[in-house]
C-alpha cells in the first residue's frame, strides 16, 4: 500500500504530477473540441434540412462518411494526411521541408469532425420537433430569418437537444483517449508510460479508469444542472 501511494504521489518519487498534467490535457482537449463540434454540427444540420438539394446531399455525405469511419482512422487521416498534404503543397513550390502538425490541434479537429457528424443528427431531430408554426408566427410579426433563428428557434432547439448533446459529450470525453496514439500526453498516455516504467499496469490503468469515471460523473452533474436550468427558463418564458 505504501509503495502504491509513493508511486501516485506528487514530486520526484511519484507520477502524480505527470498524471495531473494528463488530466488537464484531456479536459482541455474535450473543452476545446466541444464548441468547434457544436458549431460545425449545427451548420451541417442546417444543410441537411435545406431546401437546396445539393446542400442536403453534401450534409448527408458528410455525416455518412464520418459516422461510418472508425474514430482512430479519422484521427490518423487528419494527423498524418494533413502533414503529407502540406508537404506535397510545399514541394510544388520547390521546397522540400518536413512539416509536423501539432498533435493537440489535429486531435481537436479530428474529434470535432466526429462529434459534429453525430451532433448534426441531434440538432436535426430537434429541428423537426419544433412546429412549423413557430417560424410562421415569427415571420408574421416582422422578424427576419436570422432573428427568428436566434430569438425563437435556437432557445427551443437547445432545450430539446441538450440530453442528446450530453451523451455525445461523454462519448467525446472517452474518445480523447485516442490522441495518445499520436503522442499527446493525455490521461491514457501518461498512465501507460507510468505502467511500463514501474511494471505496475493494474495500478495505473486502474487509476485511469477511475479518472475517466470521475470526469464522466462530474459531467453528468453539470449537464443535469444545465437541463434543469433550461427547463426552468423555458417554463418562465
Amino acid at each position: 500500500m505504501d509503495a502504491a501511494l509513493t508511486l501516485l504521489s506528487f514530486g520526484p518519487d511519484g507520477w502524480g504530477d505527470d498524471i495531473a498534467t494528463g488530466v488537464l490535457v484531456t479536459v482541455g482537449l474535450a473543452l476545446a473540441t466541444l464548441p468547434f463540434g457544436l458549431v460545425l454540427g449545427f451548420f451541417v444540420a442546417l444543410m441537411k434540412q435545406s431546401e437546396e438539394p445539393s446542400m442536403r446531399l453534401a450534409g448527408n455525405i458528410y455525416t455518412t462518411i464520418f459516422r461510418g469511419l472508425p474514430e482512430l482512422l479519422t484521427l490518423f487521416l487528419i494527423f498524418y494526411g494533413a502533414q503529407l498534404g502540406l508537404q506535397q503543397i510545399t514541394a510544388l513550390f520547390g521546397e522540400e521541408t518536413t512539416i509536423e502538425i501539432n498533435a493537440f490541434a489535429a486531435g481537436m479537429v479530428a474529434l470535432g469532425i466526429m462529434f459534429s457528424s453525430y451532433a448534426s443528427e441531434v440538432f436535426l431531430a430537434a429541428f423537426r420537433v419544433i412546429p412549423r408554426g413557430q417560424y410562421e408566427g415569427a415571420y408574421a410579426v416582422g422578424l427576419s430569418h436570422t432573428r427568428t433563428m436566434r430569438l425563437v428557434i435556437l432557445p427551443q432547439l437547445i432545450r430539446v437537444a441538450l440530453p442528446g448533446l450530453g451523451n455525445l459529450w461523454l462519448i467525446l470525453l472517452k474518445d480523447t483517449a485516442l490522441v495518445s496514439v499520436i503522442g499527446l500526453s493525455d490521461i491514457l498516455r501518461q498512465t501507460g508510460v507510468a505502467a511500463r516504467v514501474t511494471k505496475e499496469p493494474f495500478l495505473f490503468f486502474g487509476l485511469a479508469c477511475l479518472l475517466y469515471l470521475v470526469l464522466a460523473v462530474l459531467s453528468s452533474f453539470v449537464f443535469s444542472a444545465i437541463e434543469r436550468w433550461a427547463a426552468k427558463s423555458g417554463g418562465t418564458r
